[in-house]
C-alpha cells in the first residue's frame, strides 16, 4: 500500500468530533463512521472522496433488482450484482494490508476483510430496502438477511456465496474449534461493527511496531465510542509512552491505575510504576 499521509491536525480534530457525534446519534449511519476512519488513516480522503464512496453506494444499491423477494432472493441478487459482475471478493493477502480495513479502498479495490466486504453488502442493500445486518460470526463476519425463522446468510468474503445449513457451523468450528450458538446469529449492531473494524486495525499495526501512528488513531476512535473497554484507555497511555509522549502517557496511566484500584488494587500498583518509569524518562 502506498504510505498515506495523516490528515492535519485541524482535520483529524473535525473528522473525530463528526465521528463521535455520528456514534452517538440516534441511529448511526455505518457508511458514515467507516470514511471517517478511512479520513482519519488517509489523509488524501477529503469531503469530495467521501461523498463519491456514498455516492458509488448508492449507484450499486440502484443496480439491484427492484424488490426481487425473500431473503434467498436478496442474498443471490447481492451475489450476482456485487460477487459476481462488480468482483468485490477478499483473499488472504488482504489480512496483511491497512486498505483492507478503509471503506474508500475497498470500494476502489474490490479487495477487503470480510466485515469491510460485509459493510459494502449492508449498506448497498439497505439502500435498496432489502431486510439485512450484519453477523459477527467469531473469526469471521457474515451478512444475513430476514428475520431470524428465515434467516439466510451469505459471505462477501467469498463473493458472496449463500451459505447452506452447515457451512456457519464450519466457519465457526474452523475459527475457534466450538460448535454454533444461536446466539451468534443475531443481527450486530452498527457500533459493535465499528469497534470491530477498529480493532482489525490495532492488530494490524500491533504486528508493525513502526506504525504505533496507526494504533494510536485506532485507539482513540475507539475510545469516542459510547461504549468501549477500559482497558483501551491502559493502551492508549502505553502508546503515548512508546512514541515519547512520557508526561501525557504517564498521567494517563496514573488516571487509569484509579480506576483499576477499585477493583485489583495489585493491577493498580503494577500500573503506577509503569508511571513513575515513564516520569523518570524525562530526566
Amino acid at each position: 500500500m502506498r504510505l498515506p499521509h495523516p490528515p492535519s491536525p485541524e482535520r483529524s480534530a473535525e473528522l473525530r468530533r463528526r465521528f463521535a457525534e455520528e456514534a452517538r446519534s440516534e441511529r448511526p449511519d455505518l457508511s458514515a463512521l467507516c470514511l471517517l476512519i478511512g479520513a482519519e488513516a488517509d489523509g488524501g480522503l477529503d469531503e469530495a472522496g467521501i461523498d463519491a464512496a456514498q455516492i458509488e453506494l448508492d449507484d450499486l444499491a440502484g443496480r439491484l433488482p427492484f424488490r426481487p423477494g425473500g431473503p434467498r432472493s436478496w442474498a443471490v441478487a447481492l451475489r450476482e450484482l456485487l460477487g459476481e459482475r462488480c468482483g468485490f471478493r477478499g483473499s488472504a493477502a488482504d489480512y496483511q494490508r491497512l486498505e483492507s480495513s478503509l471503506l474508500h479502498e475497498v470500494l476502489r479495490r474490490r479487495r477487503g476483510l470480510p466485515i469491510l466486504l460485509s459493510v459494502v453488502w449492508m449498506e448497498v442493500a439497505r439502500r435498496a430496502g432489502a431486510p439485512v445486518y450484519g453477523v459477527a460470526l467469531p473469526g469471521h463476519f457474515v451478512v444475513g438477511f430476514g428475520a431470524a425463522e428465515e434467516q439466510v446468510l451469505a459471505d462477501p468474503f467469498d463473493g458472496g456465496r449463500v451459505l447452506a445449513g452447515a457451512d456457519a457451523e464450519l466457519l465457526v468450528a474452523g475459527a475457534t474449534g466450538a460448535a454454533l450458538d444461536p446466539s451468534m446469529l443475531a443481527p450486530a449492531d452498527p457500533l459493535d461493527v465499528v469497534l470491530r473494524i477498529l480493532n482489525n486495525v490495532r492488530a494490524w499495526a500491533a504486528a508493525r511496531p513502526e506504525r504505533s501512528d496507526v494504533a494510536l488513531w485506532a485507539v482513540e476512535l475507539s475510545l469516542l465510542l459510547p461504549s468501549h473497554p477500559a482497558r483501551l484507555r491502559y493502551e492508549r497511555a502505553q502508546l503515548l509512552v512508546e512514541r515519547g509522549d512520557f508526561l501525557v502517557g504517564a498521567s494517563e496511566l496514573e488516571a487509569y491505575a484509579e480506576v483499576v484500584g477499585a477493583v485489583d488494587e495489585g493491577a493498580a500498583e503494577r500500573v503506577r510504576r509503569q508511571a513513575r518509569s515513564a516520569r523518570a524518562m524525562l530526566n
